[in-house]
């Protein structure tokens, strides 16, 4: 069992029965990847949510930058929105062509592999947890720049400690500030302001 995290490279796994665990991007590109060389199931909680990478042509970021709906107050809605992969329809193609199936989630692991829904026991090589990702800052505990639960006290991105700044978190200023996108812009902004 590994997460996401620690997946390099689909060859560790070639000829193996493999579950990949999640139904966001990171999940669907390493299951992407498995099916080439691996026997491979998705394990997700609900189907699979698609968004089209180009609608009317133009790429999802170029639209959400253009019509400004990447703004901090539409977070909010963001965070409530069901998980969906954002596709050129390469990934799902890839999934059909290398015969990924996707099937509800386990109810439990066993020693050797999974129990699904339905009571059956299958062996499994590896169970790969693409479940997400954490931002934790150990090294900054009793800084004064942590909340009670560990996370960056903060206003987009300018930390409350002076001198201290953030790039590249989920929301931070906009929904792209955890892509290529939009850390650049963020950390335009951060620079400005610790400059004072």
């Amino acid at each position: 069992m590994l997460h996401a995290a620690d997946y390099r490279s689909p060859g560790a796994f070639a000829g193996q029965r493999v579950v990949v665990v999640g139904g966001g991007n990171s999940a669907i590109q390493i299951a992407a990847e498995l099916g080439e060389v691996a026997d491979t199931t998705l394990a997700t909680r609900r189907p699979i949510g698609w968004t089209p990478q180009r609608p009317l042509g133009r790429d999802l970021h170029w639209w959400l930058k253009h019509t400004r709906l990447d703004v901090a107050p539409i977070r909010r809605l963001l965070l409530k929105a069901p998980v969906s992969v954002l596709d050129d329809g390469h990934y799902r193609t890839a999934l059909q062509k290398h015969g990924v199936d996707r099937r509800e989630m386990f109810t439990r692991l066993a020693p050797d592999g999974v129990v699904w829904a339905d009571g059956t026991k299958e062996t499994v090589d590896a169970v790969v947890l693409a479940t997400g990702y954490r931002l934790t800052f150990p090294y900054l505990t009793g800084s004064g720049v942590l909340d009670a639960d560990g996370r960056p006290l903060h206003r987009g991105g300018i930390a409350t400690v002076p001198g201290l700044g953030f790039v590249g978190m989920e929301f931070q200023r906009s929904s792209s500030s955890k892509t290529l996108r939009g850390v650049g812009r963020d950390a335009t902004h951060v620079l400005k302001g610790l400059r004072g």
